[in-house]
């Protein structure tokens, strides 16, 4: 019973998003109010997660990113990662703030986790801590430094550019994916934030990215699959690589392989999907696993045929990006 939607897209990629906390208090996201969490009755059980990820496995499903709020914040991960690992993912991996990772990196590795990838919004430290309203720049750097010493690498990291904001610092993100040899990615900043402020004015376009980047160091490109998110491109004369994300001025849904699901138990067949499909009454209500499994194919096949975010009806989603999953 493989995933296939109506367009004929095969959903080889699940992100998974264990907890909507965070130990940030980013300006653009409320996460680290406890006023906004989702009640704790409402959040999956690890047993619940893991028989939602066996049954994807068993259509198809390849890649498992676990995401948050701060994957890292929940007791029990590396055991769930050790676990998606056993049931047969081919590719594992997380999406966290680094915090804690310095003094994790080893037990995930240990679990089986295959990559990583780090947000980083600035390499400046007091900008750093106004943004995200915390004195940990020191610890972020150092979980990107043990991330990128252990069998993880390539780290990425991931930096979502915001005109005014730190569009300033994309020849300082270039020449620290050189120094550490790592993969920096650029997100354009999308409709998203908690305090709805996005503008077009805002995102700082891919290929700005890339003209500047590219006048200073030459850039080579790297073939990537057609389902990925990223254009890529190594430096000409060295280390690193850089990924451009262009979200908002090249979509990419046509080759979509993606859906997600929500630490409430709510599939998304698109980041900016204007309805979840709850599977908790499946997972609590006694449905067998083929009852399950029809229902997850019946919402893929409806999945939507791309973002409508340069459409003139485009309507974000009453979700924000903390209570989807990153």
């Amino acid at each position: 019973m493989p995933l296939v939607d109506k367009f004929g897209r095969q959903i080889t990629d699940v992100r998974v998003s264990v907890t909507d906390r965070c130990n940030f208090r980013c300006v653009y996201c409320r996460s680290a109010n406890p006023e906004n969490h989702m009640p704790s009755r409402d959040l999956l059980e690890w047993e619940e997660y893991e028989r939602l990820v066996r049954l994807l496995i068993g259509m198809g499903i390849r890649k498992v990113r676990v995401t948050g709020g701060e994957p890292l914040v929940r007791p029990g991960i590396e055991d769930f990662i050790a676990r998606v690992k056993a049931l047969g993912a081919a590719d594992v991996s997380m999406t966290t703030n680094a915090y804690l990772l310095a003094e994790r990196c080893k037990r995930l590795a240990a679990a089986g986790m295959d990559r990583i990838n780090i947000s980083l919004d600035s390499l400046d430290r007091d900008k750093f801590e106004r943004v995200t309203r915390t004195r940990t720049f020191d610890q972020v750097i150092a979980g990107i430094d043990a991330a990128q010493a252990s069998r993880l690498r390539p780290v990425k990291v991931n930096a979502v550019l915001v005109r005014g904001l730190n569009d300033d610092e994309v020849e300082a993100f270039a020449a620290f994916a050189r120094d550490r040899d790592l993969i920096m990615r650029f997100i354009e900043f999308m409709p998203l934030d908690a305090d709805r402020v996005w503008t077009r004015d805002l995102v700082v376009p891919a290929a700005e990215v890339y003209q500047r980047i590219a006048a200073r160091w030459p850039l080579v490109p790297v073939a990537h699959e057609r389902s990925e998110t990223a254009r890529k491109y190594r430096f000409a004369d060295g280390r690193g690589e850089i990924g451009l994300i262009a979200s908002v001025t090249e979509p990419f849904c046509g080759a979509c392989s993606r859906i997600r699901l929500t630490a409430d138990g709510k599939l998304r067949t698109c980041l900016f999907s204007r309805e979840d499909h709850d599977l908790k009454p499946f997972l609590r209500g006694g449905a067998s696993d083929d009852e399950l499994s029809e229902a997850i194919v019946s919402i893929v096949m409806n999945k939507e045929p791309g973002h409508r975010i340069n459409q003139p009806d485009f309507v974000a989603p009453s979700r924000t990006m903390v209570s989807i999953g990153g």
